[in-house]
């Protein structure tokens, strides 16, 4: 997908992040603090979010292991 044509924003919340791996917000926080998902990117003191691209690729990557 080319990113320059994407309307969709760069950063995801932990929600989507989550509906988009059918993970819980908080095994993806814990999963991250492993070095097993995409490190969040912290906007606040009380805010995060996750790069849209490393959270896709993540996925990508999940399936392309099921076929190795």
């Amino acid at each position: 997908m080319n990113a320059d044509n994407d309307n969709r924003p760069r950063l995801m919340t932990p929600a989507e992040a989550a509906a988009a791996t059918t993970f819980s917000r908080a095994m993806l926080s814990i999963m991250a603090t492993d070095g097993r998902f995409p490190q969040p990117v912290p906007l606040g003191e009380r805010r995060i979010a996750y790069v849209r691209a490393e959270v896709e690729a993540w996925i990508d990557g999940r399936i392309a292991a099921r076929t190795a």
